[in-house]
């Protein structure tokens, strides 16, 4: 029995679980097939390049289900402060949501609502989660330190409680950071979430973009391969401002440069290898940006296959929560007398 709540009815969605809008990595072909197993899909527009969003866009819109499945897209909302046209072109394709992260979401909320979208923004802090349902998100991603790419350092398992309990039940709440199965899922609704966003394990999977090298990195890594730093924007010559950084894997070039970052700003030569490596595919050198639950992921299967498997174990796990809470009584009354 499928897991329903405010979120799959809000979203038209049959399971719980939605897909991050990773720049680039999520793709049209990674998003409709997300959308399509009954997740739902954020196309991952990032920082706003206009040439591959309008080919995404013309993919996602020009596909047999056009209409028939939702799904959003996603920016980091400094872009659409550099280039708010992008917004007019993402609305135009008609998504069913809007995922604004990191930056000021309140100059485009009211476009979003206009174009009859759902407004979508990410918080790291309670107090980021407060301030986005004021200016009026429709759902909160509450976005755990373990979560790859940026961020920063608040654990998924103190920051979601603590979001829910701010927020009430204003709006719905997803967790991202540190899920890549079933058990992280059924754990996540047990703390206050209506589901969970994933990153990491989806980029592991056929249908994300990105090299085979990269995913292959990412089944071969443990929560402790992966490192948070600055040394990655600092590599590709795009500082985040306090207090954000960069989860990826680690490698030889963070093991070179992690705590010799000053220096590593003064070498043009570091940084100009680094840009080589990552047209190269070179991932001892360029990043693979990904997560702590890189240690939960073996395999490299479909989007559906990732779905389906995940909301199976979940709706097992939540259905046997009663049993468990019976067994435990025995003890209870005991200590009790």
């Amino acid at each position: 029995m499928p897991i329903t709540n405010s979120f799959t009815r809000l979203f038209g969605v049959r399971h719980p679980i939605a897909l991050a809008a990773m720049d680039l990595v999520a793709d049209a072909r990674l998003t409709l097939a997300v959308s399509e197993a009954g997740g739902f899909g954020f196309l991952g527009a990032g920082y706003g390049d206009a040439e591959w969003l309008d080919r995404e866009l013309a993919i996602l819109t020009g596909s047999p289900r056009a209409g028939s499945v939702p799904f959003g897209i996603g920016f980091i909302t400094w872009s659409l402060a550099k280039h708010p046209e992008l917004l007019d072109r993402a609305l135009a394709a008609k998504p069913k949501a809007v995922w604004l992260s990191f930056g000021d979401p309140k100059p485009f909320v009211q476009p979003i609502k206009d174009a009859g979208a759902l407004v979508v923004c990410q918080a790291q802090t309670v107090e980021m989660a407060v301030e986005a349902v004021s200016k009026g998100a429709d759902l909160v991603v509450a976005q755990g330190g373990e979560a790859g790419g940026h961020g920063i350092s608040c654990g998924s398992l103190a920051l979601l409680p603590a979001v829910v309990d701010a927020i009430g039940n204003e709006v719905p709440v997803l967790l991202a950071g540190g899920v890549a199965d079933g058990r992280g899922l059924a754990a996540a609704i047990m703390l206050g979430a209506q589901g969970v966003v994933m990153g990491t394990r989806f980029y592991a999977s056929q249908e994300a973009a990105g090299s085979l090298l990269a995913k292959q990195r990412i089944v071969q890594a443990s929560g402790a391969d992966t490192l948070r730093s600055i040394v990655f924007d600092i590599s590709r010559r795009n500082i985040w401002p306090v207090p954000y950084t960069g989860r990826c894997l680690a490698n030889k070039h963070t093991d070179r440069w992690y705590g010799r970052e000053l220096e590593l700003m003064r070498r043009a030569d570091a940084l100009d290898a680094f840009a080589r490596a990552r047209q190269d595919g070179d991932y001892d050198t360029a990043a693979v940006i990904a997560g702590e639950a890189a240690g939960l992921i073996h395999d490299i299967p479909s989007a559906a296959g990732i779905i389906h498997r995940m909301a199976a174990e979940a709706e097992r796990l939540l259905l046997a929560a009663p049993q468990l809470a019976q067994q435990l009584e025995p003890a209870t009354q005991t200590a009790a007398s």
